[in-house]
């Protein structure tokens, strides 16, 4: 399947306003928009900014070319106009926001696009479609990092998505602190660390459970994890380690009732000898199930589906919303979709001691700053430049950051209120 062009990433709504705006002569108005959620997700009391990195390479390739005007002519789409405009598009205006890895909240301006109001709109389909995705699938796997403890989580959910999603919700979880991927792409595109297992197909493609484990342990060596509930758990460990001797990196159990197997596996594995041998469990593992491990003796989850659909919340809620028009704020009225007009900046407010206590969103202007204060709109794109992009490490560890940072009460997997207010001041 061939990638889409950027420039396709767009809603044919987009294209008609931006028709109609060239012909009545409003497409040159200089706009400003911003994205913001109005509410997190229930049962969320944070949001992790992310995807940002994977924006901007896309608004730099953002182009019509040849293919695209073709089939935008043929389907009688725009006119010649708009065609001709399209052909000459690259976006000039500047982009500002948080940074990946950032924490938002309802009424957080976590980015901000301004521009023509032609050039901007454009955008509207590709932006939202990029930070939605990529910002739920960190929050969830944020979620997911915290409950785990400090042990180690793989992202294995490639199977469970579209195969372009599956890359990007790869590189979100590893952002958002999964330590790999069984995702080979996003292993290759992104440097993060892969690993894998073997699948019961493989198990039962041999004439029996030993057969298996010799196959793969000589292919593989010692440092491999074995798969040990195709049969029976307790006589998969004793093959296991009767293949590769108590020096086997794992063992993973993919079924039952995981609390009780994790216990009676670390047993069984101490009693042969194979103290240091770790114990992967997966399984439609999400938050909630992570949590109620965190007593056991397992080393490393494996999480799949609830990681690559949000768990739960297969979207951030973000909106693209028009607040600035040639400098006058404008604002819509509509009811719970009402707006704040005029551009904004935001920044974070702590404690001597560095705990987060408030945001402060300034519409049209610069917040006062106090000494403890973090200003959280940087540069992305200046005059259609687009500014070096922070590394994905950078962003996991800004994440890391600020999970410290907000009270315990704002780690919670309960429902409860945002784990700091947000102030339009």
């Amino acid at each position: 399947m061939t990638e889409l062009a950027p420039a396709l990433l767009t809603d044919q709504y987009e294209l008609t306003m931006v028709s109609a705006a060239l012909r009545d002569g409003t497409a040159n108005r200089h706009s400003v928009f911003e994205v913001f959620a109005r509410r997190l997700p229930t049962g969320r009391r944070y949001g992790v900014v992310a995807g940002t990195g994977r924006l901007l390479e896309l608004i730099r390739d953002f182009r019509f070319g040849p293919e695209q005007l073709d089939f935008l002519r043929s389907a009688r789409i725009v006119d010649e106009d708009t065609l001709a405009w399209l052909r000459d598009f690259r976006f000039t205006g500047d982009i500002d926001g948080y940074a990946e890895g950032e924490l938002f909240f309802p009424g957080s301006p976590i980015l901000t696009v301004s521009g023509t109001f032609a050039e901007c709109v454009l955008l509207e389909t590709l932006i939202l479609s990029v930070l939605n995705h990529d910002s739920a699938i960190a929050a969830a796997a944020a979620r997911m990092v915290t409950a785990a403890r400090g042990r180690p989580i793989i992202e294995m959910g490639s199977r469970r998505t579209h195969e372009s999603s599956a890359v990007a919700a790869a590189r979100a979880a590893y952002l958002a602190g999964f330590a790999s991927t069984s995702n080979l792409a996003a292993g290759g595109r992104y440097g993060i660390p892969t690993t894998g297992t073997s699948a019961h197909a493989f198990t039962l493609l041999h004439d029996d459970e030993l057969t298996a484990f010799q196959s793969q342990v000589a292919a593989l060596g010692k440092n491999t994890t074995l798969l040990v509930d195709t049969y029976d758990i307790a006589q998969g460990i004793r093959n296991a380690i009767a293949v590769a001797g108590p020096d086997l990196r794992a063992v993973r159990i993919d079924s039952g009732d995981l609390s009780v197997l994790a216990q009676h596996s670390r047993e069984l594995l101490d009693s042969l000898g194979a103290t240091e041998t770790k114990i992967i469990v997966s399984g439609d593992m999400d938050e909630y199930s992570i949590a109620a491990l965190a007593a056991e003796p397992v080393d490393i989850y494996g999480a799949g589906t609830a990681v690559v659909t949000g768990s739960g919340a297969p979207t951030a809620g973000l909106v693209y919303k028009l607040v600035e028009v040639e400098g006058r704020p404008v604002v819509k009225r509509s009811e719970n979709k009402a707006t704040v007009g005029g551009r904004k900046t935001a920044v974070r407010r702590h404690k001597p001691t560095g705990t987060a206590t408030e945001e402060i969103v300034v519409p049209q202007g610069v917040p006062d700053h106090e000494s403890n204060d973090r200003l959280l709109q940087r540069s992305f794109v200046a005059g259609g430049e687009i500014q070096p992009a922070a590394a994905l490490a950078e962003g996991r560890e800004h994440l890391r950051q600020c999970l410290i940072s907000i009270p315990w009460e704002g780690l919670k997997l309960s429902a409860g209120d945002p784990a700091i207010p947000v102030t339009i001041a």
